[in-house]
């Protein structure tokens, strides 16, 4: 019966779910392996193929590239642990059944002397087939992986290795003009001297800046695990309350300050604060210097962290372009649906319920809401005492992409109220700062409205009548048709419909109307 209610309905500027059509199951196992100047890592991923999950991930820090800068050759020891790693890594996806598997290899081999060796060796111990790529081409692979996670992305993309840095601009969807600049740290600690130091990274950074053609964009995207610990740094120094890296944002000035905190700070001690290893602390200070750089170049306004950089990027430079043009918040929360929920498909049905309470919400807003409805069942299995902390706790720190900090703490105080009146006591309130007054009493409406609207989950879409809120008068009203609807409407259903009208400072009112 919601099936046929679902088909008639339409869906709305979202489209139809794409996430078991045949585009997103040939994405549904695909395995990336970055061999990195500092770093070699397995990413597979797996699920909703616009904003996939990470079924699994695994990074070992080899540190090919140190020493790079005066010998021209790899790091015999880091060249041992990459090959080791390899060799596991090659395993590992035959044994996950992988449906593609891409090995990347950036600057340190595509640099070093010996690089064309290293690939021969690879591909004799592991049969893996190395693609050493040049950097404007790793420039843009990490761009297409900011847009995997934030399609709306508008600025400039700036990625850290270990011995490069690319930049290219996102505008429109798309990655457009790409450069790359040998301003990783490891490639800077061979510069002996402070001062030699920042001469090479200004003269690295005006050259990059002049390729580019532009000196100023409002956002800077950064991608990178040097980039990535500074953001950590950043947190630990303000108190900021919810630990997801990707989308946390700084303006430069929390930036300035957290680099002269960087500057004055004991890296053991910090590393250890931060949940960071020590062979990435030790890259902090000189890839602090080069963002100082990168920002006075550019001038942003703000400053975004994104997880997503070039795996990411290999599996969107495999998407067609109707995955590409998909939600991935949206994509993912149907997907959560399909896989979880006690009923599939009334999520979109809730969301037509309770919608006309919110006309005046923007569309970035509304979108927002139709997550929260999606995603409203999916944790039912949850221990009843322990459900609306649990729903809070996924949807905040849930790997999701096209979400702010805030909006998170919005859609897990929607949920909580899913499942629960009141908020005190509960882990919201750690992160209530993240949220203003008005978006929190727009959080406890919604999911008030979907407890309501829940109480009809099981029976006929038809029968739930519909919701009306009238500002002026303050009065909410429900429609019931009379008969099956109206016996529905229950003693629970009455107390959930009164909880409502409470959160919205409305009087409830019930009509019931014949069919």
């Amino acid at each position: 019966m919601i099936e046929d209610t679902l088909e008639s309905e339409g869906y709305g500027p979202f489209g139809a779910p794409l996430f078991d059509g045949p585009e997103a199951r040939a994405l549904r196992r695909v395995g990336v392996i970055d061999v990195g100047s500092n770093s070699v890592r397995l990413v597979v991923f797996d699920g909703a193929a616009r904003s996939p999950a990470y079924f699994y991930n695994e990074k070992i820090l080899c540190g090919l590239g140190a020493g790079l800068a005066e010998t021209g050759k790899l790091n015999p020891e880091g060249r041992e642990r990459a090959l080791a790693s390899l060799r596991r890594f090659a395993i590992l996806a035959r044994g996950m059944e992988v449906n593609s598997l891409t090995a990347v290899a950036t600057a340190a081999v595509r640099e070093a002397e010996d690089g064309s060796a290293f690939e021969a060796e690879v591909q004799e111990a592991t049969g893996l087939n190395l693609w050493v790529i040049d950097g404007a081409e790793e420039a843009r692979l990490s761009g297409q992986g900011v847009l995997l996670g934030w399609p709306e992305a508008e600025g400039l993309m700036c990625d850290i290795g270990g011995s490069s840095m690319e930049l290219a601009e996102l505008s429109g969807g798309r990655v457009g003009s790409a450069v790359s600049g040998k301003l990783g740290p490891l490639k800077l600690q061979g510069v002996k001297g402070k001062g030699a130091r920042k001469a090479e990274i200004d003269a690295g950074v005006a050259k990059m800046a002049k390729a580019l053609g532009r000196d100023r964009y409002d956002r800077l995207y950064l991608v990178g695990g040097s980039w990535r610990a500074i953001a950590r740094v950043d947190m630990e120094r303000r108190g900021y309350p919810l630990h997801v890296l990707h989308e946390y944002t700084m303006t430069p000035k929390d930036l300035r300050a957290t680099i002269d905190y960087i500057g004055q700070a004991d890296m053991t001690e910090l590393g250890r604060a931060t949940n960071t290893s020590q062979a990435r602390m030790s890259l902090v200070p000189i890839a602090s210097e080069v963002l100082s750089r990168v920002t006075k170049a550019f001038r942003p306004k703000e400053i975004a962290i994104s997880s997503y950089g070039i795996r990411e990027g290999l599996l969107y430079e495999q998407m067609p372009d109707v995955l590409r043009a998909r939600d991935p918040l949206i994509e993912s929360c149907r997907q959560s649906e399909a896989a979880y929920a006690r009923l599939p498909g009334f999520g979109r049905v809730l969301y037509h319920f309770i919608t006309p309470l919110f006309s005046r919400a923007d569309d970035r807003r509304k979108r927002l809401i139709r997550a929260c409805c999606l995603l409203h069942d999916v944790s039912w299995r949850a221990h009843p005492d322990y459900r609306a902390e649990i729903c809070f706790d996924n949807a905040t720190r849930a790997n999701l992409g096209g979400l702010t900090h805030s909006e998170r703490v919005y859609l897990g105080l929607a949920l909580l109220h899913r499942y629960r009146n009141k908020r005190e006591g509960t882990p919201f309130e750690a992160l209530a700062p993240l949220l203003g007054e008005d978006d929190t009493s727009q959080a406890e409406m919604v999911g008030k409205a979907m407890r309501f609207g829940a109480m009809f989950s099981a029976q006929d879409p038809a029968l739930m009548g519909k919701l009306k809120l009238y500002p002026k008068k303050k009065e909410l009203e429900l429609t019931l048709p009379k008969g099956d609807g109206e016996a529905l409407f229950g003693e629970v259903a009455e107390a959930r419909f009164k909880s409502l009208a409470g959160s919205m400072d409305a009087t409830p009112k019930v009509r019931v109307v014949r069919n």
